[in-house]
């Protein structure tokens, strides 16, 4: 991350040659060109960067097939975020809700014992034999490490975006992006201990993402297609971390299981960050790219940019 998006061609500077006699000399009132209307409207990634500082939250960009949209995120310690509530989003996935429904009837099935006296042997028995276990076994040093395992995973710092009900919220200008976050509406967000400050202080020119903050998933797909040639190591990298980000965020275990550690995505993205690097790692690199078909990564990529899309809440 850090690094341009794209890469600056320098062009060599020409000597200035004078004019001839017939040509007629240009008018030095000449007004110059007036820059592109999208340029002007495009906020300077040079904002102060102060208010962003002290509330520790970045303004992000995502560029999706369907748009691009400007969102807010923050990392903090698993063990102080709500995660946001998928409920009412899964009950839209049909597959999803059926299998919620099985859960739940196979949690209702109990066995009904009608000899109380029998009943409370059986449970004092099941003590006992739970008991022993757990000595023999050793369960409560696992346990233990288990607790301790917890506890560390909850120190981990992680991501959460400006999202409510599982869904991303994306704004297509910045100035409904900062209406929102006036506007006291719900959102996931707003648990942050900063949400307050910058309620009140957040402008329109602030939401001025960085580049490392900014995410063209829109174009990783045919990137891939283009074959190992063309294919755009930074723009592959960065959207491969916005993603696993997301998925987290918005707790969809099928991108992160496409992105988790030894898959054929992962082996990507550790190629193509090796193959940034000089020297014989990045030999090595471009030679493992060499091995990754190109049609498997944009299909699996076209999966991944389709759930993220599903899960976007457009406001203008």
């Amino acid at each position: 991350m850090g690094s341009p998006k794209h890469t600056e061609v320098s062009v060599a500077r020409q000597t200035p040659q004078r004019p001839d006699a017939d040509e007629p000399e240009l008018d030095d009132t000449t007004e110059p060109n007036e820059p592109e209307e999208a340029d002007a409207d495009r906020p300077s990634a040079n904002a102060d960067r102060s208010l962003w500082d002290s509330v520790d939250i970045d303004p992000v960009e995502i560029a999706l097939p369907a748009g691009t949209g400007f969102t807010l995120r923050a990392y903090r310690s698993a063990r102080d975020l709500t995660p946001t509530d998928v409920a009412e989003r899964d009950q839209d996935d049909p597959f999803l809700a059926r299998r919620q429904v099985i859960e739940e009837e196979e949690d209702d099935e109990t066995v009904v014992i009608l000899d109380e006296e029998l009943a409370d042997e059986f449970a004092a028995s099941d003590e006992e034999d739970e008991r022993g276990r757990r000595e023999a076994d050793g369960e409560d040093a696992d346990t233990a490490e288990k607790e301790a395992a917890e506890d560390e995973a909850g120190d981990e710092e992680v991501p959460v975006f400006l999202t409510h009900k599982g869904k991303l919220l994306l704004f297509k200008t910045p100035e409904s992006l900062v209406s929102f976050i006036r506007s006291g509406a719900p959102n996931d967000l707003s648990q942050l201990d900063s949400w307050q400050e910058l309620s009140e202080r957040v402008e329109p020119a602030d939401i001025a993402p960085l580049d490392e903050d900014t995410y063209e998933l829109d174009l990783v797909v045919e990137n891939l297609r283009g074959g190992h040639d063309t294919w755009d190591p930074t723009l592959l990298i960065e959207a491969g971390e916005a993603a696993r980000d997301l998925s987290y965020a918005l707790r969809l275990p099928a991108v992160l299981d496409m992105l988790s550690a030894g898959s054929s995505l992962d082996d990507l993205d550790e190629a193509l960050r090796a193959s940034v690097n000089g020297g014989v790692g990045g030999f090595l690199g471009r030679r493992r790219l060499k091995k990754i078909g190109a049609q498997t990564a944009s299909l699996g990529w076209r999966t991944i940019v389709g759930k993220i899309s599903a899960v976007v809440d457009w406001r203008d």
